[in-house]
């Protein structure tokens, strides 16, 4: 089948313009987004405000109604006894007794405002969030729709009877890619950003307390300010390690391995309970196949996640040993363990580690029965690169 120039042209022309029009749709989308999570955050603000506000007014008003009990209790006294007490006296009890009982009044009544208002910015943050997640699942849609006009439709020079598998293939792959943006995006966000915003509130909370509580109110929140600051940190590091340990490149796969469990047990150290973390090397200590240590980083990288997961384990043992034509590792917890044969949904992270053992040519074996641990055995075989 053979095209025209004339057609290929138009082809593009048409190709063009619905890029134009996707990618302006695409901007459009995203000023939403961005209009709607700036709301949110004003909206978010503002609640936090008005429950503030009907806390102090609760104390507010308990103090109110002791004082209210006690001038009608002296009310009720004074005019028992008109012998004993003036009718000035009286009066004085009276009118105290009412205008603190107006006063309570127009406190409940604010009360009643403030919990009103706090109700419908509760429904509205409601329906903003769910306009920013719609939003971004446009977002993600067009920007699959404009990476394959842009990249893939491009090339329609090449032979039409392709064009359908091509298409398929290209489609998946950019969804692939666009949902891992997306994952990335929500982990940074609802992550180290949430993070980094809630500390910027609390900072400004720390001078309200330090003013309104003192020193020692102050510092209790610095503290939980700390554990914030390094929970973010932590979680910074995380997704940088998720992505790609750049000390893999430089250093190789036992100095990255140890880096990474030093990291993963000094996070751990800062929670209850955590397991310790050991790392043992039996074998050399050389440079792998890139390909090869990439993947034996995540398959023990997935292997310790899962432990800390669900293990409840006090201790996590990475063994690793590199030999002239093997390379084997064990990762091992003394946790709850598992049945192996019974299947579970969404356990997506053994059949991802797999897969990536099936490139390698290689076998992973998991003992695991409950109460008695897990271990994972991995065994990969050296395939030694043709000279060139």
């Amino acid at each position: 089948m053979s095209i025209r120039n004339s057609d290929t042209k138009l082809l593009d022309t048409i190709l063009d313009k619905m890029v134009e029009t996707v990618d302006q749709s695409k901007d459009q989308i995203f000023s939403i987004a961005e209009q709607s999570r700036a709301d949110y955050e004003t909206l978010f603000k503002e609640l936090e405000l008005i429950k503030s506000q009907i806390h102090l007014a609760i104390i507010e008003q308990d103090d109110l109604e002791r004082k209210v009990k006690m001038a009608r209790q002296r009310l009720s006294e004074v005019s028992r006894d008109f012998s004993i007490y003036s009718e000035e006296v009286v009066r004085q009890a009276y009118e105290r007794a009412h205008d603190l009982q107006m006063k309570l009044l127009v406190l409940r009544q604010n009360e009643k405002q403030l919990i009103e208002r706090r109700n419908d910015l509760d429904r509205r943050l409601s329906s903003v969030h769910t306009t920013i997640e719609r939003a971004e699942h446009l977002v993600s849609q067009t920007a699959v729709v404009l990476n394959y006009l842009t990249q893939d439709m491009k090339q329609f020079g090449r032979a039409l009877e392709d064009a359908q598998l091509k298409q398929a293939f290209g489609l998946q792959v950019m969804e692939a890619q666009e949902e891992e943006r997306k994952r990335l995006s929500r982990e940074i966000h609802d992550g180290p950003a949430q993070m980094m915003a809630n500390i910027l509130m609390r900072s400004d909370l720390i001078e309200k307390l330090y003013r309104e509580r003192g020193v020692e109110a102050a510092f209790n929140e610095i503290r939980d300010l700390k554990k914030m600051v390094r929970s973010a940190l932590y979680e910074v590091r995380r997704i940088i390690y998720d992505l790609r340990p750049m000390a893999l490149d430089d250093l190789g796969l036992i100095p990255t391995l140890k880096k990474y469990l030093a990291t993963v047990s000094e996070y751990s150290r800062s929670k209850m309970a955590a397991p310790d973390i050991k790392f043992v090397n039996l074998g050399l200590e050389k440079r792998l196949p890139s390909n090869m240590e990439v993947a034996l980083f995540r398959l023990i990288q997935e292997s310790v996640q899962n432990a800390l997961k669900h293990a409840d384990a006090s201790i996590i043992q990475v063994k690793l040993e590199i030999k002239k034509e093997q390379v084997l590792a064990v990762v091992k917890d003394n946790g709850k363990g598992f049945d192996v044969n019974e299947k579970k949904s969404g356990s997506f992270g053994i059949m991802g580690m797999k897969e990536r053992i099936e490139l390698l040519s290689g076998d992973i074996t998991i003992h695991s029965k409950p109460g008695e641990g897990t271990a994972v055995l991995i065994s990969v075989p050296i395939i030694k690169q043709p000279l060139t």
